[in-house]
C-alpha cells in the first residue's frame, strides 16, 4: 500500500500501473496508462482541476501546480495521477439546507377554468354583457373541476358566475323592456 502525495492520506493500490482509490477507476476510462495524452485529454484534466479548486477541494498553489503539470504531461497515467483524488463529475448536493419541515407547504394548482371565468365576468361591462355567457359556462364547468381535482380557484369560479348572470339578467331585462315598449308603441 502507498500514499499519493495529493491524497492527503487516502490509501491506494496498484492497478494496471495507474494508483487509483480503492474501487475507484483511473481516469481516461479504458486508455492504458502509457498511451501519450492528447492536447483533449489535457484539457479534460485541467478542467477536472477547475471544477475540484472552484468546489474548494485544492488551495490555489497545489492547483496552479498540477495544472502546470497536465499541461506537461506526455501519457494519460500521468493525467490520471493528477485527478485521482478529485471527483470526475458532479457530486450531489442535498436539495434543500432548510429540512422539509420548515418548508412552505405547496400550494394547489389554481383552476384555469375558474380564471377564465373570473375574467369573462369581469369584462361583462366593458363588452356590455357580451362575455355572461362564457362567464357563466366556465363558472359551472370550473365548480365541477375544482370538486373533482382539489383545485383552488372556488371563489373565482363564483364571481364569473354571478358576474355572468347579472349581465345575462340585465340583457334580458333590456330585451324584454324593449319587446314590451315596441307592442305598446306599436
Amino acid at each position: 500500500m502507498s500514499y499519493s502525495p495529493y491524497s492527503q492520506g487516502q490509501p491506494w493500490q496498484q492497478g494496471h500501473g495507474v494508483p487509483q482509490p480503492w474501487g475507484g477507476q483511473p481516469w481516461g476510462g479504458q486508455a492504458a496508462p502509457s498511451m501519450r495524452a492528447s492536447h483533449a485529454d489535457r484539457e479534460r484534466a485541467v478542467d477536472v482541476l477547475r471544477a475540484g479548486y472552484g468546489e474548494g477541494r485544492l488551495e490555489k498553489p497545489e492547483f496552479d501546480q498540477r495544472v502546470a503539470r497536465a499541461y506537461a504531461a506526455r501519457t494519460v497515467g500521468e493525467l490520471a495521477l493528477l485527478v485521482a483524488d478529485l471527483p470526475q463529475g458532479p457530486v450531489p448536493h442535498a436539495a434543500h439546507a432548510v429540512p422539509a419541515v420548515f418548508l412552505p407547504a405547496p400550494r394547489a394548482r389554481v383552476n384555469g377554468k375558474a380564471v377564465a371565468s373570473a375574467v369573462c365576468g369581469g369584462l361583462c361591462l366593458v363588452t356590455f354583457g357580451i362575455t355572461g355567457i362564457p362567464a357563466v359556462i366556465l363558472g359551472h364547468a370550473a365548480r365541477a373541476e375544482i370538486r373533482r381535482t382539489g383545485e383552488e380557484g372556488d371563489g373565482m369560479a363564483l364571481t364569473g358566475l354571478a358576474l355572468g348572470w347579472l349581465a345575462n339578467g340585465a340583457w334580458t331585462v333590456l330585451m324584454l323592456l324593449s319587446f314590451a315598449l315596441a307592442l305598446a308603441t306599436g
